[in-house]
């Protein structure tokens, strides 16, 4: 007689264990859903700062690896003498990795363009040292740019300070840095004697 049991009771039982499984699984799914949405922030949360790391240093290279433009003097009927130094923070830099351009109204509807790197003329440090390969931050430097292709042939590209006095117009004279930033400068030849600033 022991042994008989009491249905009413049986069926309580078997409803709270139905119940108890029943909250274990939604237990189940809400660490899995938890642990799939920690996932999916730390993957994001560790691309967005991959992506501002490097925008970061990006952007230190385009500020601290630019040329400052110190002055810009006439030096011949077809180019100029420019000073310059690096920006503050700059690391160093080879004349081969500054480049300019030189851009100006042709003066027949069209456009004259030169470039060049600062290789093709030398770099001398202002304290009278000789040329040197290498630029560094806080010193600072002269370089002649030829802004005449071949002054003997007047169909080649012209932006020199005669063509520029002559004609009344301006040039456009952009230094970039290889990996860096860029100057932008307006040239305007008021007066085309060597030696005379250009503005």
């Amino acid at each position: 007689m022991k042994n008989n049991m009491n249905n009413t009771n049986n069926e309580k039982q078997d409803t709270m264990a139905a119940i108890g499984i029943g909250a274990m699984i939604v237990f189940i799914a809400l660490i899995l859903v938890a642990a799939v949405a920690a996932a999916v922030i730390i993957q994001t949360a560790e691309k967005l700062q991959q992506n501002a790391q490097s925008t970061g240093d990006d952007t230190t290279d385009e500020m601290s690896g630019k040329i400052q433009v110190l002055n810009v003097f006439v030096n011949d009927d077809d180019g100029y003498v420019v000073y310059f130094r690096l920006a503050a923070g700059s690391d160093d830099v080879s004349n081969a990795g500054i480049l300019w351009q030189l851009s100006c109204d042709d003066n027949a509807g069209g456009l004259s363009y030169l470039a060049d790197d600062f290789a093709a003329n030398a770099i001398t440090p202002l304290d009278g040292t000789g040329a040197v390969t290498t630029a560094e931050a806080g010193v600072a430097y002269r370089t002649t740019l030829v802004a005449d292709a071949d002054p003997l042939d007047a169909n080649d590209p012209d932006c020199g300070p005669d063509h520029l006095f002559q004609n009344n117009i301006r040039a456009t004279l952009y230094l970039h840095v290889e990996g860096g930033g860029t100057t932008y400068d307006v040239l305007k030849v008021n007066d085309n004697t060597i030696g005379a600033v250009v503005v």
